[in-house]
C-alpha cells in the first residue's frame, strides 16, 4: 500500500539534495575566488524540475487531457545540470569568479534549504499528529 505522503517526501528529498548539491558548487567557486583560470560553476534544475512536475512557466499545472490533470511525480526522471561551459566576463587582473554574486546565490539558496526542511519537518509533525490521534 502506497503511503499518503510517499511522493511529497520524495520530491521534497529530491530538491534538497539538488539544493545541497548548488550549495557545494558555490562553496567551491568561493573555495577558487583567486585561482587564475577558474570558472564558476553553478547548478541548474527548477526548469526540469517544473517539467517533471508538468508545470508550465507560471508554476501552474499544465493538463495533458480535458478529463484530468497530472499530479504523480517520479524524483528519478530529473537532476540538476551543472553548466561550466559559458563565457564569464573577463577584466585583467581579476578573476571569473564574482564573489557578490556568488553570496547571493548562497544565501538564496540556504533560505530555500531551510523552507525545505520546515515542510518536511511539518509533514512528520502532521503524521505524528495522526497517528497519535488514531491511537485514542
Amino acid at each position: 500500500m502506497k503511503g499518503f505522503f510517499e511522493d511529497q517526501i520524495a520530491l521534497t528529498g529530491k530538491v534538497m539534495d539538488l539544493r545541497l548539491q548548488r550549495q557545494n558548487l558555490v562553496a567551491s567557486n568561493l573555495a577558487n575566488v583567486n585561482t587564475p583560470g577558474y570558472k564558476e560553476k553553478t547548478l541548474e534544475f527548477e526548469d526540469s524540475l517544473q517539467k517533471a512536475l508538468n508545470k508550465d512557466a507560471r508554476g501552474k499545472m499544465t493538463k495533458t487531457s480535458k478529463m484530468h490533470v497530472p499530479a504523480n511525480f517520479e524524483a528519478n526522471k530529473f537532476s540538476g545540470r551543472t553548466l561550466s561551459n559559458f563565457e564569464p566576463r573577463v577584466v585583467h587582473g581579476e578573476n571569473a569568479v564574482d564573489i557578490d554574486k556568488e553570496m547571493v546565490t548562497m544565501t538564496k539558496n540556504t533560505l530555500a534549504y531551510n523552507a525545505l526542511t520546515q515542510i518536511i519537518s511539518k509533514n512528520f509533525q502532521g503524521m505524528q499528529k495522526v497517528i497519535q490521534d488514531g491511537a485514542r
